[in-house]
C-alpha cells in the first residue's frame, strides 16, 4: 500500500534545521526518555545516520523524513535498523506533537514495512512502552503483534513472514 498523504524522503544532514522544531515537543520523550535535541546534536546524529550502516558493517541504517504530500512539511521520521544479513529489522517512528492523531505515523509505518518486505526483510520488530497506547496502535496497523517478551521495560512487537 503506497502512502497517500505522506511521502518518505531519505534523511539528509540538512534536514536537521527543520527537524529540530519537529522534535521539540517534550511530550515526545515521555516513554523513551531523553529530551528534545539541539540543532548541533541533531546534525551530529544525522551525520552518523546518513552513512547508512554501523561502524562494523553488521547493521544497515535506513532513515526517512515523513513529509506531507500537500505542503512538503516534515512531520516526523521513520527508521529501520536492518540486521541478520538483511532478514530482520527493528523499526521506530516519531511524529511531531502538533501533527499527531492524524494517521501520519500509521501511514508511514505501513509504508516502511512494505519497503522492508520489498527488500527481503522477513522479520520486523519494534519495542514499545506498555503504556504507550498510540505507538501500540501504530504497530498493530503496520501488521506487528505484541509478544510476551520485554526488553528494558518495553514490549517487543513482531511481524514475521515466510520467505517467498
Amino acid at each position: 500500500m503506497a502512502p497517500e498523504r505522506i511521502r518518505l524522503v531519505p534523511l539528509q544532514v540538512g534536514d536537521a534545521e527543520e527537524m529540530v522544531e519537529v522534535l521539540s515537543g517534550e511530550d515526545l520523550y515521555t516513554f523513551t526518555g531523553g529530551a528534545p535535541p539541539t540543532l548541533a546534536e541533531l546534525r551530529e546524529r544525522y551525520t552518523r545516520q546518513v552513512v547508512g550502516h554501523s561502524p562494523d558493517g553488521r547493521e544497515q541504517w535506513r532513515n526517512w523524513i515523513i513529509r506531507t504530500v500537500e505542503d512538503d512539511e516534515a512531520v516526523g521520521y521513520v527508521q529501520a535498523t536492518i540486521a541478520d544479513d538483511g532478514r530482520r529489522a527493528e523499526i521506530a517512528w516519531v511524529v511531531s506533537s502538533r501533527r499527531q492523531r492524524r494517521g501520519y505515523a500509521s501511514e508511514a509505518a505501513r509504508a516502511l514495512v512494505a519497503w522492508l518486505d520489498g527488500h527481503g526483510v522477513t522479520t520486523v520488530e519494534a519495542h514499545i512502552h506498555p503504556r504507550h497506547t498510540a505507538s501500540a496502535a501504530v504497530a498493530g496497523r503496520a501488521g506487528l503483534l505484541p509478544t510476551e517478551r520485554f526488553d528494558d521495560g518495553e514490549r517487543l512487537w513482531r511481524r514475521s513472514r515466510d520467505t517467498p
